[in-house]
């Protein structure tokens, strides 16, 4: 089943009268999990293990597993991001990886996420996306 996009669902909301009717019509395409369960749950869909994530993200081993594990409970965004490209992740996936831990979405409209964002739409890597930043003299992701 395809997802409905951010964009739609937020249009649908509109025409729901009762939260109810809201969630049984679009069950599947809710988050109803905490970050650390959304973080394994995409792992899974993809087939990757948590040590090849840490590895691409090149986060920290401590830091990264407890993500996994749900200790770590405020997240930096820039972590967040390195753990999505680490996994693959697109920029609307990132974005609402982003939203659930309660941190700004990726803004095309600031200079530097829209350097993050462009090497993510050409699948970079987080040391490609850190040269990027640090060329247009932005702070880089770790």
């Amino acid at each position: 089943m395809q997802r409905k996009s951010t964009t739609e669902l937020l249009n649908e909301l509109e025409n729901f009268n009762s939260f109810e009717d809201y969630k049984n019509a679009n069950r599947d395409n809710l988050i109803d999990k905490s970050l650390s369960e959304y973080l394994c749950e995409l792992i899974s869909e993809r087939n990757l293990s948590k040590a090849e994530v840490i590895r691409e993200s090149e986060l920290n081993e401590n830091y990264a597993y407890q993500l996994f594990s749900g200790l770590k409970k405020s997240p930096q965004r820039d972590k967040l991001i390195c753990l999505s490209v680490g996994m693959g992740l697109s920029v609307e996936e990132t974005n609402s990886l982003l939203k659930l831990a309660g941190l700004l979405p990726l803004y095309p409209r600031a200079k530097r996420d829209s350097i993050i964002i462009m090497n993510m739409n050409a699948h970079k890597s987080v040391i490609e996306i850190n040269e990027a930043l640090f060329e247009e003299k932005e702070e880089t992701l770790n």
